[in-house]
């Protein structure tokens, strides 16, 4: 079975606030869920202490290696869900988003994203998280 995903926003939710859709409607033969990455290196050192956006590159940088590692890519990924420290920083992961999602998803269909505020991750250095979920 070929993966098909259709994302949509319909006009009764009117536009995304940010660089996501509303909707992802999937018919895949597997899922894979991917735990919340966070900006560590493979040695667990974490990258960009106090440096938010080197913070986003390492953390998508984990997400694409976890893609890889199953044979997917950023079309697989039909959902994610973000956490941010700081609510200061919701500005600045628009604009990361802004400037490289264009890239990763090309044809403009970015997945759902749902984004959270909390008190803190499991190390206090790390500034973002992000889940996702793919269909292959």
């Amino acid at each position: 079975m070929a993966t098909e995903t259709v994302i949509s926003n319909p006009e009764q939710l009117g536009k995304p606030l940010g660089p996501y859709s509303h909707i992802a409607r999937v018919k895949a033969a597997e899922f894979v869920f991917i735990a919340g990455q966070v900006a560590v290196d493979k040695a667990g050192n974490i990258v960009g202490a106090d440096d938010f956006d080197a913070q986003c590159a390492q953390t998508f940088a984990n997400l694409a290696a976890a893609l890889e590692s199953v044979g997917a890519g950023w079309k697989n990924v039909v959902q994610f869900t973000t956490y941010l420290v700081h609510s200061q920083d919701i500005g600045k992961f628009m604009a990361y988003r802004g400037r490289e999602f264009p890239r990763l998803f090309a044809n403009g269909a970015y997945p759902p994203n749902t984004l959270l505020i909390i008190d803190r991750l499991v190390q206090e250095a790390l500034l973002i998280e992000v889940q996702a979920i793919a269909a292959l």
